[in-house]
Formats: C-alpha cells, structure tokens, sequence
C-alpha cells in the first residue's frame, strides 16, 4: 500500500477539516481582538423530511475532535504555502488547544428547530475554528438518525436493519451513517467496522450470488444452513419466490428440524416483486408447513413511506433491511444547521448579546447567552414546548408557567402548577478546555432515544402534516431580542 495513504487511514488528523476562511478569522481575530470570550450556538432551522422532531445526534465525534485539535508540523507548513498567513499566526498555532466551555444536548435526544444543540463558550480564535467541523459532525449524524427514527416507527416494533453501506456517501457517511441509525431505533447494521469501533450487532444473510454459484437453489440453501445453523435466513427471490424460492426454504428448514437443529432466529428475506401480496402468500406457506416463527424480512429500496404502506396493505413481515434511503437520507439528503455568534463576554462576567438579522424572518437569531427546558405535560409526560431563556433566568414548578408564540405572541397558554414539568436540556461537556463528560455507548444511547421517542406525541410522529411543537422564548428573552432588533433596525 502507498505510504502516504496508508498513514492517513491508519489517523487522521481533523484539524485542517474547516474552510479556509475559518483559518483567514482567526488571523484576523489574532491581529485585532484575540483574547475576547464569546458565545457561539449550533441549531437548525426545520425538520428533515418536513417532519415533526428530530433526533440529535454526533456529540461522541465532537468531543474527540475537539480533544485531539492540534496543529501539527505538516498542518503548519502546509498552511505557509497557501501564502496567506503570516509567521507569527502560525507559530502562535504550534501551540494551539481549546481552553473554552461547551455544553451540549445529549444524543439521541428529541429535539426541535431554532433550539440550541450545542453551545461554545471561547476565545473567539477558538469558538471560530470549531465552526465547520461541528456542523460536518454533527448535521450529518442528526440527519441519519432522525430518518431512522422514522422508519422505525413506520415498522411499528418490528425489527429495522440498517443495510445501506454500498450505497454511503463515502466510508464516514457509511460508518457513522450507521451509528446513527441505530441510535435512532435501529436494532443493527450490516457494517462490520461500525460494529467493531462502536460495539453495535452486526447481521445479515447472503447475496443472490451465492444462490447463483450452485448448480440449484436447494443446495445453495442446504450448504448455508448446515454453516449458519442458527441464523438461517434465505433469500428467497433470485428465481421464482412462490414457485422455487419457499418450496427449497420449506424444504431446508423441515430437514434440519428433523435432523434434531433447533430452529431459530431462522425465515426468509425477499428482495423484489410485490412485498405485499409476496409476504402474505409466504406466511400461509411457511404456516401450513409447520413454521409459524420463521422470520419474513424484506428489503428492496424501503424508507418509512413504502414500510408504513405495506403495512396499511396487510404485510406479513416482521423484519426490515433498511439501505440506501435511510443510509443517504434519500428524500432529504442535508440538515441545514448553523453556527451563529450570540454574544461577547464582558470582564465583569456579563455578555453583551448579539443579533443577526434578515429579511426571512427565520434566519433571525436568538441572542444571548442561553439555556433551553423542555416542558412535559403532567401525568402524561408528554412534551409540551421548549422554552429558550437567558442563562441567568430560573423556573419554578411550583408557578404558573406562560407559554407564548414568539411569531405570534398573542398566542398564549399558561400552565397551572402541577399540570407540568420541566428538565433543562444542555448539560457541561467541556470546562476550561478539559471533557467532564463521558459518552455512553451506543446501545445505550439507543435504549435513552426510545424513552425520548416516547414523550412524543403520536400526532407529532406522524409524517403527513405532524402536530408542531412549539419553541418559545422566555419573556425575558423575547424582550430582549425585540429590544435589539428595533435597536439595529
């Protein structure tokens, strides 16, 4: 293998994965005002795919990219010759590290537009560099895990693959494309090197080739049961599903019953034709056999449109592989989120708050320092809205809660005590340059994703015209943000 290519795959080092005018910023950040503390958010500005919620996820990579950020030999010299930088920048780079504050909403977390995911507090050299590296991370993972949560809940409890590495965006995409989907609900992936780094289950079964290099179907079945004696499960569609398919499946599985195997975690997976009508006709076959339990999985281009049709047709499947739709986010291929500065800190410990403003009213930015609570209806522990505050805001249960419409602020609702809940979202994941947060794997975050997915709404989930959660602004914080705009105006 090349030298050179195979060092890089061995490491990479992300801290040159920005946009060159991160880099320029910074320069000039350096030349005028390099030790001013600031206060950038990370957030998004609608759902993918239309929908609902979404489902955050990418804080693990942050906080990896974030602890090893360093600007090696090879970074700096490379920098000197794009001959823009000047030599004391660079040579302040050599010693380069984050020495700031973040705090983030936990993954797999249910989250909404406008709301901060992620909050930089930093040197503003600092804050700046993280800009694209976040959104890279963390964008991209959201995305994937919000269309898994989505097409698991078309799958109504039964068991999603995730199957769609071939089809990635690249071997990242494909990898933590994967994590994603299994925080999002998926049960597993076929990503072998997903499962290894991650700790994630890995499955699958075999490709129609392997059919095809017997001399027939029922040898090719025989030989793979008599390896994979428990996780026998046979693509049944390279010749005819009904006709061929079932009857050399049937046939297989009645053997290896009578030959004393305990059949399970044992069925059949098609992969084309008429899944509906397909699956139905299978269950009868498989049924009338002798093999009630036998799995019927599908795949063949599914995402949670065709899955939730299928299943309103009556399917008989009870377990899903998922590939390119979920893996690419087929019908909503990018989340939009930004990085927007939202103050300056002051040396008496204040921060002066900063707008951005626009002719759509959506890209106008909440200032401020912040914190976010999520409000739950009592008893249901339903969410109600997410309240934006300022930092130095509290709540308490024991009050009437105003909620209000920062669109729209006549719409109002107040909240007796009792009636509801409220637990703040953004939790320290790095003080003073140091990580005093611990990620939890994989499956665990999962396992925290389906308590999250429960606190929705069923209106909420649903994909055509979902019931919207509110995102409101404290009083305060409304005041304020009104104050400055009319001020800039």
């Amino acid at each position: 293998m090349n030298e050179h290519l195979d060092t890089h795959m061995e490491k990479l080092n992300w801290t040159l994965l920005t946009d060159l005018y991160e880099l320029t910023m910074m320069q000039g950040y350096y030349k005028t005002h390099s030790t001013e503390k600031v206060v950038f958010d990370v957030f998004f500005r609608n759902n993918p795919s239309d929908g609902g919620y979404s489902i955050c996820a990418g804080l693990e990579q942050v906080i990896a990219y974030i602890s090893e950020l360093r600007f090696t030999e090879s970074d700096i010299e490379y920098l000197r010759s794009v001959g823009i930088f000047e030599e004391d920048f660079l040579e302040y780079l050599k010693d380069f590290h984050f020495t700031g504050d973040i705090y983030a909403i936990p993954e797999g977390t249910v989250v909404f537009p406008r709301e901060p995911l992620l909050k930089v507090i930093a040197p503003i050299m600092e804050a700046q560099l993280l800009e694209t590296a976040l959104l890279n991370l963390i964008n991209h993972q959201t995305l994937i895990a919000t269309k898994a949560a989505r097409v698991c809940y078309a799958a109504q409890g039964d068991g999603v693959m995730e199957f769609g590495l071939r089809r990635a965006q690249g071997p990242d995409a494909g990898t933590l494309g994967a994590r994603a989907a299994v925080i999002g609900g998926c049960v597993g992936t076929s990503n072998v090197l997903c499962g290894k780094i991650f700790d994630i289950p890995v499955k699958g079964t075999h490709a129609h080739s392997w059919i095809m290099s017997f001399p027939d179907e029922y040898t090719a079945f025989k030989r793979y049961s008599e390896l994979y004696p428990s996780a026998c499960l046979l693509l049944v569609d390279t010749y005819d599903t009904l006709r061929s398919g079932i009857p050399n499946a049937i046939r297989v599985f009645t053997e290896m019953r009578e030959s004393g195997i305990e059949l399970r975690n044992y069925g059949i997976r098609m992969d084309s034709g008429d899944l509906a009508y397909l699956s139905k006709r299978v269950r009868e076959m498989l049924d009338k056999a002798g093999f009630p339990d036998a799995i019927i999985s599908a795949s063949n281009d599914l995402d949670e449109y065709l899955i939730e049709s299928l299943k309103l047709q009556g399917a008989k499947i009870t377990s899903w592989g998922v590939g390119t739709n979920l893996i690419t986010s087929k019908d909503c291929p990018s989340l939009g989120g930004v990085y927007k500065l939202a103050a300056i800190a002051n040396d008496d410990g204040t921060y002066t708050p900063k707008i951005k403003l626009s002719e759509n009213t959506e890209k106008i930015t909440n200032p401020g320092n912040k914190k976010i609570y999520r409000v739950y209806t009592e008893p249901e522990h339903k969410v109600k809205a997410d309240l934006i505050c300022l930092e130095d805001e509290t709540f308490d249960e024991k009050d009437e809660l105003l909620l209000f419409d920062p669109n729209e602020p006549w719409k109002k609702t107040t909240m007796a005590p009792g009636s509801y809940s409220l637990r703040e979202l953004l939790v320290p994941i790095f003080k003073d340059g140091k990580c005093v947060y611990e990620s939890p794997k994989v499956m665990e975050i999962r396992d925290y994703c389906t308590q999250e997915k429960s606190t929705l709404w069923n209106e909420t989930m649903r994909f055509s015209n979902p019931n919207k959660v509110f995102v409101d602004l404290s009083d305060k914080l409304y005041n304020l943000k009104r104050e400055l705009f009319m001020k800039m105006r």
